[in-house]
């Protein structure tokens, strides 16, 4: 079960928390000789391997603070505004599916722990990245679930039901994100992000820099 405390994307003080867009580029990862990239969700277009420049800066600065024989493993960072509508919507007929008696509200509610309603998703304002642990040989660590594996509660960050190893590991991969300057989604361990109006609203910013961008 989520924590009784965790704010979700769609809570309402998120939703309403401004955008001031900085106009700030999105930067390809791929370019960026200090970073890893996988290319298990790669696009056509590459939007995976983009993401803000702030962003990119704090995944270097993160990258130095791992133990020696760690690396960041990027999974995916941007996402047009119209595939994250079309994650969403699919969530949403596969709870509907599951329990065909529920209302819309419900629904719509039950699919934001696990993807971001599109008018506040971070990924579309290039603000949030997906990621994991490799070896310097680029071999993924064990992180108690793969990325992106919602079907149990052991993919929450703080999750109890993982091995000593996971919590080491997602401890390794936390301390440096934090630390950074990134902020975690509890829901998702493997969910970070900087510049959005979740960061915002959890740092207590006044307003967020990165709005969507279809660039």
């Amino acid at each position: 079960m989520l924590n009784v405390g965790m704010v979700l994307l769609s809570d309402p003080a998120v939703m309403a928390t401004p955008v001031r867009e900085s106009g700030e580029p999105l930067v390809d990862l791929r370019n960026v000789a200090a970073l890893r990239i996988d290319q298990r969700l790669a696009d056509p277009d590459g939007r995976y391997a983009h993401l803000r420049v702030g962003v990119v800066d704090r995944l270097v600065m993160a990258q130095t603070m791992l133990p020696p024989g760690f690396r960041l493993l990027v999974v995916e960072g941007h996402r047009p505004m119209r595939t994250q509508r079309q994650y969403f919507e699919a969530h949403v007929q596969r709870l509907r599916d599951r329990t065909p008696d529920a209302d819309e509200s419900t629904l719509w509610h039950q699919a934001s722990r696990y993807i971001s309603p599109p008018e506040v998703a971070p990924h579309v304002a290039g603000a949030a990245v997906d990621l994991t642990l490799c070896t310097v040989d680029g071999e993924e660590v064990w992180m108690g679930t793969e990325v992106n594996d919602t079907d149990t509660d052991t993919c929450h960050t703080d999750s109890a039901d993982i091995s000593a190893e996971a919590r080491t590991n997602r401890d390794r991969l936390a301390t440096a994100l934090r630390t950074a300057g990134l902020v975690n989604y509890p829901s998702e361990w493997w969910h970070w992000s900087y510049g959005d109006r979740y960061w915002a609203y959890l740092t207590h910013a006044n307003h967020a820099p990165y709005g969507p961008v279809e660039g």
